[in-house]
């Protein structure tokens, strides 16, 4: 199948696709004319959020207006530490709740939907911190992340007949994606035994388990050897390929810039830009969150100023006079005939 025009993976399917198909092409190309302002109106959005907010205590972390993303492309979010980007992702996800808002994926409201069942929507993400199995084996991880198994239920379980055909073609899906993200040889190791990087890719195979339509990746460079960065890169990109939507924070501008078909920045919680790669790097906006407002402040004036007034001193000492202090300069010395009546 061209990569340009995929089959979408229906959610929770067990591998079978849907008779959606997402033009990857056109996904992207439907960008060109969207404007590059916050809360920007996508063609074909698969998540929309209104009035996101979330507050601890005193600090609002999450305060989202508008937010939309656009399906069959790859969106990076980006912003400085503390911007409420995870925070975000943990409200959308179901891992959070927030004060206030609402938000739905292919048009169907998520408020109040736990995890597991936004998981189940088509919905799956991984985490900065990796959350493997460590002491089950890279296979048993794999398997864990299928969806509509029929061993989990306690009457079935008991009898083999009904789940073991279901187990054999989950382990030959684990397998074959193992295998894509260059694990098959880890395939009975503990998952605690892995590497950073290969945790990370571990991660990301298992959340194809579940045959998702948006792939949600909280910072997958965070810890990876360097080694591992191309292949992570390549595997996000074919993601897109298959006709998937991605969504990631990351902080690693290259790679943001390298896969990213669009860019939202955010800062104190808030969305601040949005808009292709090129377009956000140089945004003001972006600069100024990112270095403070006051970055590019033209100090060269003052600095000489300061350069001259030392300088003085200076040449007043050595002459063997004092400069005047800094309140006989700012103000004259009151004589007896001013403070006569």
């Amino acid at each position: 199948m061209p990569a340009d025009r995929t089959s979408s993976p229906a959610p929770g399917g067990g591998g079978a696709t849907s008779t959606a198909v997402v033009d990857v092409s056109a996904a992207r190309a439907a960008l060109r004319d969207v404007p590059h302002e916050p809360g920007a109106p996508k063609p074909d959005p698969i998540v929309v959020a209104d009035g996101i907010r979330r507050t601890f205590g005193g600090l609002t972390a999450v305060d989202v207006a508008h937010v939309e993303i656009q399906r069959g492309v790859i969106t990076g979010l980006i912003g400085p530490n503390g911007a409420g980007k995870t925070t975000f992702f943990n409200l959308l996800t179901g891992f959070d709740r927030p004060d206030q808002g609402d938000w739905s994926f292919n048009g169907k409201s998520l408020k109040g939907v736990p995890a597991y069942r936004v998981a189940r929507s088509g919905m799956v993400r991984t985490f900065q911190l990796t959350k493997v199995l460590s002491k089950l084996t890279v296979l048993e991880n794999m398997r864990v992340g299928a969806t509509g198994q029929q061993g989990e239920r306690l009457l079935r379980a008991m009898f083999a007949p009904f789940w073991r055909g279901q187990e054999r073609a989950n382990t030959e899906k684990a397998d074959a994606l193992l295998d894509r993200f260059l694990l098959i040889k880890k395939r009975e190791d503990f998952a605690g035994s892995l590497s950073g990087g290969q945790r990370k890719l571990l991660e990301m195979a298992r959340a194809l388990m579940a045959d998702p339509e948006l792939v949600m990746l909280d910072e997958p460079m965070a810890g990876v050897n360097p080694a591992l960065k191309q292949s992570l890169l390549g595997h996000v990109k074919s993601l897109r390929d298959e006709g998937r939507t991605v969504l990631f924070v990351e902080h690693d501008m290259d790679m943001v810039r390298d896969i990213s078909d669009w860019v939202i920045v955010m800062a104190q919680g808030q969305v601040i830009a949005e808009g292709p790669p090129h377009s956000v790097m140089g945004d003001q906006r972006v600069i100024d969150a990112y270095l403070g407002s006051h970055h590019d402040q033209d100090l060269s004036v003052e600095s000489v100023d300061l350069e001259n007034q030392i300088l003085a001193e200076v040449e007043a000492e050595i002459a063997g006079g004092q400069p005047p202090a800094a309140d006989e300069q700012a103000e004259p010395a009151a004589t007896p005939g001013d403070q006569r009546g």
